[in-house]
């Protein structure tokens, strides 16, 4: 199971360490944070105690209209269940209970300036990517005209020629060799490298090249969804589809179906320009239309006429 430490979460977000500093090699599994609302009025039915908890000021006011004994209790409730850590948000001072509370238990208790929905929302994004499972795979990542696309096919096939072609017509580069997917839900896939190759594009005859050096940084990104699969393929006679409308086909990674298409090579064929058509095409039907379907129509009209 992947993890973050609750050292490599402080020092991401330049957390202020108040209590539990012997514990900072504590392990966060989970993604996304918790506020400890219900618990602390006595509700745990549901608390989910492998999470980061987050108080804000909801929260820590609640907890300093009550006494000190009930202060005691309810904090204790909750500080028995062992969570990786609390962090307290919008830079709030009236905590030294919470401090008292995690030294004995051995729970870091962290601070940070942000707004509470301005943390949650950026510690919930980093989380989900970090804990997100993953697979390697040999491929190229590009992302053209906005859609993250999977360039697959055996090595020296051509795909990181094809990505050059991309990136000088205006589109951007994310991994060559080694591509990282992440799963960040049951429907998306996301595309990155494994930083070691981050910016480089090996080129058979010529090289490795930093594609931000050479063509600056728009021509470059971290990461994308990939919404295509597409495979290079050798060109086999009589093989291609000549039908109007291809019958779909998919390729599953990380119990994630992405549509799969597959192109086959031949001196003269302008993979770059039809790997745009496959872009804009799967971009035209999100969007409900068909050009087959436009086709078949217009004959319809036009035999009805």
């Amino acid at each position: 199971m992947k993890s973050v430490t609750v050292q490599g979460l402080t020092e991401k977000f330049h957390l202020e360490v108040l209590a539990g500093a012997s514990r900072m090699d504590r392990e966060i599994t989970r993604p996304r944070t918790h506020r400890p609302g219900l618990e602390f009025v006595g509700y745990f039915d549901f608390f989910p105690m492998e999470r980061v908890q987050v108080l804000g000021r909801k929260e820590i006011n609640y907890l300093l209209t009550l006494s000190v004994e009930e202060r005691k209790l309810h904090i204790g409730n909750i500080v028995k269940y062992h969570p990786p850590c609390f962090i307290v948000t919008s830079g709030q001072q009236e905590i030294p209970y919470l401090t008292l509370f995690c030294n004995q238990e051995g729970i870091p208790l962290l601070r940070t300036g942000d707004t509470t929905t301005e943390f949650i929302a950026k510690l919930d994004s980093y989380l989900v990517k970090a804990l997100a499972p993953e697979l390697s795979i040999h491929g190229v990542c590009v992302n053209v005209s906005g859609i993250g696309i999977l360039l697959r096919g055996k090595s020296g096939i051509g795909k990181s020629e094809t990505a050059h072609t991309l990136i000088r017509r205006g589109h951007r580069f994310v991994a060559d060799d080694i591509v990282v997917l992440k799963k960040l839900g049951p429907s998306t896939l996301l595309g990155t490298h494994n930083e070691t190759t981050r910016e480089f594009l090996a080129l058979r005859s010529i090289g490795l090249i930093n594609v931000v050096r050479q063509y600056g940084r728009k021509a470059f990104q971290d990461e994308t969804r990939i919404v295509l699969d597409i495979e290079l393929c050798p060109w086999r006679e009589n093989s291609l589809n000549n039908e109007l409308e291809l019958v779909p086909q998919f390729t599953e990674y990380l119990g994630v179906q992405i549509p799969h298409i597959e192109v086959q090579l031949q001196p003269g064929r302008d993979v770059a320009g039809l790997i745009e058509a496959a872009a804009n095409n799967w971009y035209l039907k999100q969007l409900g239309y068909s050009a087959a379907e436009e086709f078949m129509k217009r004959i319809e009209d036009g035999m009805q006429s």
